[in-house]
């Protein structure tokens, strides 16, 4: 067979990317960069993170992953995220740089171990498990083992899909169409490559962004022009070439990245330009390319395939100087940058040159390298082939169709038990009701009648409290009238007594005169203690500044002749400041007496009284305390009711009416203020009164 025949069944697929970093993971940084301030990198991790990608964006992996391991020595409890990019990382530097796609395969694996049950409850782990998933994939497809491959890009297409992560849907059709490309099927690869546009952001000043939606114009320029569409594909090359014009100098600090692309796009031009029979335009934008990436850090891999063109085209041109000395000069780049593509296509020329030249030994010579590498690469298109990626799609997407209906179908069951429990549930209730009804029909009967003979109840007692509130005002004024009455006489009484008491009676006649004086005196106390219980209800207070200190000594001084009495002694502890009250002086004088004449006459002869003013934060403290027989406690709850049963005599035999403490917690509480008390049955009593300050 002449070796020139095998020029026009030669074809090797080429991306409108840098071949190398961007064109294999460009994804994987879409992912990791787009997301950088949304993610939970911790912040210690965030700036290593930054010069790792620098190192790998420069294809200086081994230097990144270096300064990676040692950075991640000093960052303490690392996140989920960190430990995620830090596999990441690894796994690119053993895909790209080492092409250990076994051990590529466990870091991925990794990976997808670290957010596979964190994904199920946490939207945000749904762009690095579809991540995971494709780098799975990409190990898989390196290692020819395509149904795994297919079955990991579909599972993260599945999940990109239902959460409606466009990055994933990129990268899904991005994949599927470098499948499709590869197994010559360019029309497929247009079609995914379409679809992965169409779900490419295109947010202006987002490099990532930018980069890809260019290299996929001309991956469906490449994909036209081996459809033999060679005017779409020349409309495709040009709209990548105008889209890089027209947004390249938003990223100046990208300009070497952006030259790459250009290069790129000039070398698979070129190849269109050559089936046109165009070599002088060709050729130019050949030179072009190689002159670009070439360069150092640019990227040779594509000056290697952009030599091999133009190395074609001499030798179509028959310059076979030209040819040998390009093939010569590529010689160290083929042995160094590994592509069998590449190293196939040379030794073809290599061959095909010295065939035209005579030399027949070398020229079987490198024929036999060429078909050595090319049965290489024909072996690995016949398994990606034979793995018929479009019918493995169709088998997972009909498989996830039937998961799916047997998961609905499930749920639907599900919501037919909970129905037919409602159901019955509903007709227990609407049983319950009716039966409830039924009875509660009669017992609303019931309820009427009980509530008209409640409403009969209420008149009777609203019309009983009105009578009773009636004769208690006419029992007050009553006994006003009554007390009024009997004051003057009964204190005409009380005068005549203390005059005879002057006068020289018999023994018998002032005993007689001293009980009329002590009986009429008792007489007018208890007439003053019921006017004032029947005017307490409806007088109101006549309130004015009160020093209390001197309104306590004062009421004492009054108190000291009835204790000469017992020979009783009153001892006072004033406050040290002088503290004014809004009070009632008369009112607050008749309280203070009423407790200090308790005490005197609840207390032994030859005993004391000890009254004590406190000063607290919002009030004042007022304790009168003796050392009297005591309140029994079965007395405590009667001190002071009215007219209580709780009055005893004093330990003289004083009389008792049972109205002065009454009468006191009525003027404490309507001061606002408080009384109670202490007692132990022998040993005394204390009554305390609290009076709230100004």
């Amino acid at each position: 067979m002449d070796p020139f025949s095998f020029n026009r069944s030669f074809s090797k697929f080429h991306c409108g990317s840098i071949k190398g970093f961007f064109c294999v993971f460009s994804i994987f940084f879409i992912t990791c960069c787009h997301n950088i301030e949304t993610t939970g990198y911790s912040k210690a991790f965030k700036p290593v993170f930054d010069t790792v990608t620098i190192y790998f964006e420069t294809n200086r992996l081994g230097q990144g992953l270096h300064y990676l391991d040692s950075s991640l020595n000093h960052i303490n409890n690392p996140t989920t995220d960190d430990q995620f990019r830090t596999y990441g990382f690894h796994y690119v530097y053993e895909y790209k740089a080492k092409l250990n796609f076994e051990k590529s395969m466990l870091y991925a694996d990794s990976m997808l171990n670290l957010v596979s049950e964190k994904v199920t409850n946490d939207a945000r782990y749904v762009p690095d498990y579809v991540e995971a998933s494709f780098a799975m994939g990409d190990s898989y497809f390196k290692l020819q083992r395509y149904d795994e491959a297919y079955q990991h890009f579909f599972k993260g297409y599945v999940t990109g899909k239902s959460s409606l992560n466009k990055i994933a849907l990129a990268d899904y059709n991005y994949r599927m169409g470098m499948i499709t490309y590869k197994m010559g099927n360019y029309k497929a690869a247009a079609r995914y490559f379409k679809e992965c546009l169409r779900f490419t952001d295109k947010t202006k000043g987002n490099f990532l962004s930018f980069y890809t939606n260019q290299e996929m114009l001309d991956n469906i320029a490449l994909s036209f022009k081996h459809n033999n569409q060679t005017d779409s594909a020349i409309i495709y090359f040009n709209k990548a070439l105008k889209f890089i014009s027209q947004n390249g100098q938003l990223f100046p600090e990208k300009i070497k990245r952006i030259e790459v692309a250009r290069g790129v796009i000039y070398g698979n031009e070129a190849e269109v330009l050559i089936s046109k029979n165009d070599y002088n335009a060709a050729s130019e934008l050949l030179k072009k390319s190689i002159g670009i990436n070439l360069r150092k850090f640019y990227d040779y891999h594509d000056a290697e395939l952009a030599e091999i063109k133009l190395a074609r085209l001499y030798y179509e041109q028959n310059d076979d100087s030209l040819l040998f000395s390009l093939l010569n000069t590529m010689r160290p780049q083929i042995d160094t940058i590994k592509d069998d593509g590449a190293a196939a296509e040379w030794n073809r020329l290599m061959s095909m040159y010295y065939s035209r030249n005579k030399d027949f030994p070398k020229a079987f010579e490198y024929l036999q390298k060429y078909n050595t590498i090319n049965d290489a690469i024909i072996k690995e298109k016949n398994l990606l082939t034979e793995s018929n990626v479009n019918k493995q799609v169709d088998n997972y997407e009909k498989q996830f169709e039937i998961d799916d209906l047997m998961n609905h179908s499930k749920i639907q069951r599900i919501y037919l038990y909970v129905a037919v429990v409602c159901a019955l549930m509903a007709l227990m209730i609407i049983f319950l009701v009716y039966r409830n009804w039924k009875r509660s029909k009669k017992e609303v009967q019931i309820v009427n009648y009980l509530n008209q003979q409640i409403n009969v109840q209420n008149k009777v007692l609203e019309k009983t409290l009105n009578d009773l509130n009636n004769n208690s005002q006419e029992k007050d004024r009553i006994l006003r009238a009554v007390a009024h009455d009997l004051r003057n006489p009964l204190g005409g009484i009380a005068a005549l007594t203390n005059v005879m008491a002057d006068d020289d009676y018999t023994a018998d006649q002032k005993g007689m005169i001293s009980l009329i004086k002590e009986t009429s005196k008792n007489s007018l106390e208890l007439i003053n203690e019921i006017l004032e219980v029947t005017n307490s209800g409806t007088a109101a207070l006549k309130k004015e500044v009160v020093e209390i200190n001197s309104l306590v000594a004062h009421s004492l001084e009054l108190m000291r002749f009835k204790a000469a009495e017992k020979a009783q002694v009153i001892k006072m502890e004033l406050l040290e400041a002088p503290q004014e009250l809004f009070i009632s002086s008369e009112k607050i004088w008749r309280v203070i007496n009423n407790l200090v004449s308790n005490a005197l006459k609840f207390s032994p002869t030859i005993s004391e009284i000890c009254v004590k003013i406190v000063d607290k934060d919002n009030y004042v403290e007022i304790s009168v305390k003796d050392n009297g027989i005591g309140i029994p406690e079965a007395m405590n709850n009667k001190v002071f009711n009215m007219f209580t049963e709780a009055k005893r005599p004093g330990t003289s035999g004083e009389k008792s009416f049972g109205l002065g403490l009454s009468i006191s917690r009525q003027i404490i509480e309507n001061h606002g203020g408080k009384i109670w008390f202490e007692s132990e049955i022998n040993s005394g009593s204390t009554f305390f009164i609290s009076l709230p300050k100004i």
